[in-house]
Parts: C-alpha cells; structure tokens; sequence
C-alpha cells in the first residue's frame, strides 16, 4: 500500500513574515528545510508532493536532494491568506498519485522520519481495526471551559475534581492527516468519518503560528532537542 505526502506551503505568512523559509536556527532554509529531509527519510513514504507558490522555495526545493519529491507550482488562487483548507482538498488528491495520502506541514519541525514512520503504521492498523483514516492529536488533560460553563467535568458533582478523573480532550495539532485517495474523493475531506486520534506528545505536536512560537522553536533546538 503506497503513500503519497501532501506538503502544501503557500508564499507569505501574516503572523512570522516568511515563516516558511526564512533562516530557522542552523536551517538556512529555515522549515521547509527541515520537513523535507524529514520527510526524505520516512521510508514508508513513496512520493512528496510539495504544493506552493512562493519562489524561494520552489528554487530550494528543486536543487533539494530527493528523488521522490515533486514540485506542484499553486495558482494564486489557491494561494491566499483567505484559501480554506476546504478548497485544498480536492487539489492535494488530484495532484498526488499513490493509494493513501498523508497531509502534513512545515510547521511540525520537531515530528521527525520516525514520528511519520510511527503514525502511517498506526493508519495501517487502524484500517484492519475499523476505522477509515487518522489525525495526530495532542490529549489535554486539564479544567476545560468555554463562555461559561466546564466542558469536561461536572460541577454539580464535584467543583474541582483530581485532574486524573477528568474526561480526556483531543486538541487536533495538524502534523499528520491520514485517509486513501478514494476517501477523499467520498468525502471531500482529508479525514473519514471514524478517524483514529493518534497521540502525540507535546513535543511531537508542538506547531509554530506565532513569532514566540519561532523563537521558542529555536531555544529549544539550542538546548538540544533534535528535529530528525
């Protein structure tokens, strides 16, 4: 059963100005850099397919070391701050070509070969065990609220429960998505609709969307912690 990874990387970032591809640490490619010599050495994954618009990367990627990774070169118009998820969908089955597909993004540095290697296993068993695709999640265990009320606990029972009896909730982190091309073509989505929640660590799921996501990003690979 063959995979092909879908990397969308659109130009331009509203929050970390060419958040993308700036210098990141010691990457002088900053995170696309990093993600494709993850992905590189996955070896469960037979094709990368590496959607973007923005030049800079599409020179670095084409002088990148990898006989699997293919270039999609994105229309504008599917290139804005305001394109959905929703309408990259159908893109990302139409311009990969393998029986499953695994939608990641640069911004996971520190999900590295094994990770991927680890959550496409999990996908595989899941389908024998029932279920239809998998998302990598990250389990929070803590006093959850919205406007007004706890959402994973009951105050008429108990005001401050032990947060060991607290009712788990699964924080979608977007390192891995995981379903078979005909099951994006039946649902027009890039999970099924019993998808296995696949746990991550708060390392593993750690996402950088903002400036001191980037800066922390970086103290912590100074510190030693590797993103292979």
């Amino acid at each position: 059963m063959s995979v092909s990874c879908f990397l969308p990387c659109r130009k331009g970032s509203e929050r970390v100005p060419r958040k993308n591809i700036k210098k990141f640490s010691d990457f002088d490619f900053g995170l696309i850099e990093v993600k494709l010599n993850q992905l590189k050495y996955c070896e469960l994954i037979d094709e990368i397919v590496l959607s973007t618009n923005d030049e800079e990367i599409i020179d670095f990627a084409s002088a990148f070391d990898c006989a699997k990774l293919k270039i999609h070169k994105r229309e504008d118009s599917l290139s804005s701050s305001a394109t959905s998820t929703d309408e990259l969908v159908a893109l990302a089955e139409s311009v990969t070509s393998k029986e499953h597909i695994l939608w990641t993004h640069v911004t996971s540095p520190f999900y590295g070969s094994e990770s991927y290697g680890k959550a496409i296993q999990a996908y595989f068993k899941a389908l024998e065990d029932g279920y239809d695709s998998l998302m990598s999640v990250k389990a929070i265990h803590g006093f959850l609220w919205d406007e007004r009320k706890p959402l994973n606990y009951d105050r008429n029972v108990e005001k401050w429960p032990r947060t060991q009896t607290l009712k788990t909730i699964y924080e979608v982190d977007s390192a891995v998505f995981m379903l078979s091309r005909a099951g994006y073509q039946q649902y027009n989505d890039r999970i099924g609709v019993n998808p296995l929640l696949h746990v991550t660590s708060q390392l593993e799921g750690f996402d950088i969307d903002w400036p001191d996501d980037f800066a922390l990003a970086e103290a912590m690979i100074a510190s030693g912690v590797a993103t292979a």
